[in-house]
């Protein structure tokens, strides 16, 4: 397309829409969740199962090795130290030394495999999301806030790394050593390890009931982080808006409201894992008593030797320890799960071009529209649209007219295929608009709205939006036709100017002057003008007509038009009402059946001379010449559209 309004952006008055992403969906069960994002899960994992089976050979590995010193002490005390073995202190320590490289080394093999696997997996995903939520329709966009899409797409899949990097083997690592531990611990005390593990048994109960409480807070952590970053930038965005009716402090508040909300959240987050944490703490300790106790009756009683408990101490420590780590890592692995299911829901959501029945490709496009008995609703049950027809041929003008909410861009959208008719149909040369492949048709497509959307780039990348590969003479074509030559030589770096964030450092009519030479330079079958001069002066509003006319001949173009002298000289227009054409016919055909486009011209443009054909031509000749020959018009200006003009075909 030529122009958008802003890259995720909403089609003008397309405020009544369908596809919001659910932020409140029925809570399902835990199970039912979880099993429906195995799919999710096993996605993720399959093309890195070598990684992640190479990380847990490492893992295992530091774990092992990690479990050498404490076992060392058992023969240090009883052997080295108790029997006064000396010859064992060399080939013990060089044991150690050499397992505690090894851990060493397994440490960082781990976190150059899975920590950047991890990272590429989170680019990976985010270019994903970005590009599913490319190709969805505009009514989701309508739903959505940007700065929540945003969040999507940044912040939500942010967490699996902890699936994929260290975060989920480390919790394997973790119950690993605590299993090895287990298996030692019984081999020297099976007394004590029954009863220590019975007072682990009762918490990783507790565990499990209370990261349950976590997930759900962790998912509208999610939610709210979205809605607050979407009223900041909207409220970045309007900064002049804010600061014109000095709402500053009144943004300051909702600001302050959103952060509140999110700082509840991420207390009640610290207050649940805090709790856990504590209930570690008593449970460690009461664990370290029991062992205490039941040690050193085992000691004196000559079942135990000193060396055997101290290594008993050490191995309990390897055992409670994942139980730390379970916290910890676990809080991850549900925060990463959270974003994983937003995630889902997001690449859940129909891509406008996925409907099956888009299989035809238009080889070449005439610019041929009719609609035939089209109705349409945005939501079920309200239509909005009652039954259009009406026939738009090649190289033709439509206007359309009417009072806001009569169904204007409605009909537009359509003719855009934003939307799909709900009944009738709508062709394009003959062929069904909803069985046509979008990326065939919308290349022919070309849009100038009324607020004009600028990216923050140079006013030739600008232009050059609707054509990347067109060359630098092309370009320079464009703005000359557009009438951007005018202020563009004016500044330093002339086309290589940087317009700002949205043209911010351009005017109204500048902008809209390198909207349309985008227009201009994309070479559409089919133009859609909703009010394209609209922030022109007089002066600059003729120019640009004048090379619109150019750029109009031989192409079907559509204009949506409040100020009723500027589509005078169109060939047909439709008078919308209540979502039917009320009325049809040229300017002088409606103005002289005395009917409602009688009515608003009259109330409206009593006195107004400013005439248009295809937008842009004064009234300087009378209607019934309009079939003579029409003017050369300047040389340099005929030269330079012909020269741009591409092909039909």
């Amino acid at each position: 397309m030529a122009a958008v309004k802003n890259p995720m952006g909403r089609f003008p008055g397309s405020e009544r829409s369908a596809g919001r992403v659910r932020e409140e969906r029925p809570k399902l069960p835990k199970s039912v969740r979880l099993r429906a994002l195995l799919p999710d899960i096993k996605a993720l994992v399959a093309p890195r199962k070598g990684i992640l089976a190479l990380g847990f050979v490492l893992m295992a590995i530091n774990r092992v090795s990690g479990l050498v010193l404490p076992a060392s002490t058992k023969w240090l005390i009883d052997d080295v130290i108790g029997k006064r073995r000396t010859d064992m202190l060399l080939p013990l320590l060089a044991g150690v030394v050499a397992a505690t490289l090894v851990q060493g080394v397994t440490s960082f093999s781990l976190t150059q495999v899975l920590s950047k696997a991890a990272q590429r997996l989170i680019a990976e995903l985010r270019r994903k999301v970005q590009a599913h939520i490319g190709r969805l329709p505009v009514t989701f966009y309508d739903a959505n806030r940007t700065g929540a899409l945003v969040s999507r797409i940044m912040s939500d899949v942010e967490g699996v790394r902890n699936l994929i990097g260290t975060g989920l083997v480390e919790f394997a690592g973790g119950l690993l050593t605590a299993a090895i531990a287990l298996v030692v611990l019984f081999k020297i005390s099976t007394t004590m390890t029954l009863l220590a593990f019975a007072f682990l048994v009762g918490f990783g109960l507790v565990l499990n009931r209370a990261f349950g409480t976590i997930r759900p807070i962790f998912r509208e952590r999610g939610k709210i982080n979205a809605e607050v970053t979407g009223r900041l930038m909207e409220s970045l965005g309007g900064v002049r808006v804010v600061k014109g009716y000095h709402a500053e402090e009144r943004e300051e508040k909702v600001f302050a409201s959103g952060v509140q909300r999110l700082l509840d959240n991420v207390l009640k987050t610290l207050t649940s894992t805090s709790v856990m944490s504590l209930s570690s703490t008593v449970m460690l300790g009461i664990v370290g008593a029991v062992v205490m106790y039941v040690g050193t009756r085992q000691i004196v009683a000559g079942t135990l030797t000193l060396g055997g408990f101290f290594t008993y101490t050490l191995f309990m420590g390897f055992l409670v320890a994942p139980i730390f780590q379970i916290v910890a890592i676990g809080t991850q692995l549900t925060e990463a799960l959270a974003g994983l299911e937003r995630t889902r829901e997001i690449l859940a959501e129909k891509r406008e071009d996925a409907d099956p029945r888009r299989t035809v490709v238009l080889p070449a496009i005439s610019g041929d529209i009719a609609f035939e008995d089209v109705k349409f609703s945005y939501e079920e049950g309200k239509e909005v649209l009652h039954g259009v027809s009406f026939h738009a041929p090649p190289g033709t003008v439509t206007a359309l007219v009417g009072p806001s909410g009569s169904g204007k861009t409605t009909i537009i959208g359509l003719v855009a295929a934003f939307h799909v008719p709900t009944g009738g149909v709508a062709r394009i040369d003959g062929v069904d608009l909803s069985t046509v492949r979008l990326d065939s048709y919308r290349s022919a497509l070309g849009v100038v709205l009324q607020e004009t959307f600028l990216f923050d780039g140079t006013i030739r990348e600008n232009v050059a939006f609707s054509r990347p590969e067109a060359g630098e003479e092309e370009i320079l074509r464009a703005c000359q036709i557009a009438r951007v030559d005018e202020f563009a030589e004016g500044f330093e770096k002339k086309y290589g100017t940087v317009v700002g964030e949205r043209g911010v450092k351009l005017s109204g009519g500048q902008r809209q002057r390198v909207s349309i030479a985008r227009a201009i330079l994309a070479d559409p079958r089919i133009l859609i003008l909703d009010e394209a001069t609209s922030s022109l002066d007089s002066e600059s509003e003729a120019l640009i007509q004048e090379g619109l006319s150019f750029l109009m001949k031989g192409r079907t173009t559509f204009v949506i038009a409040h100020r009723l002298s500027t589509i005078r000289r169109s060939d047909q227009i439709l008078v919308v009402e209540g979502g039917l054409i009320a009325e049809r016919g040229t300017h002088e055909t409606l103005y002289a059946a005395h009917g409602r486009y009688y009515e608003m011209y009259t109330k409206q443009h009593g006195v107004e001379t400013n005439l248009f054909l295809a937008p842009g031509e004064g009234d300087e000749k009378p209607r019934e010449q309009a079939d003579e020959p029409e003017p050369a018009g300047p040389p340099v200006l005929t030269e330079a559209v012909n020269a741009l003009r591409r092909p039909a075909g």
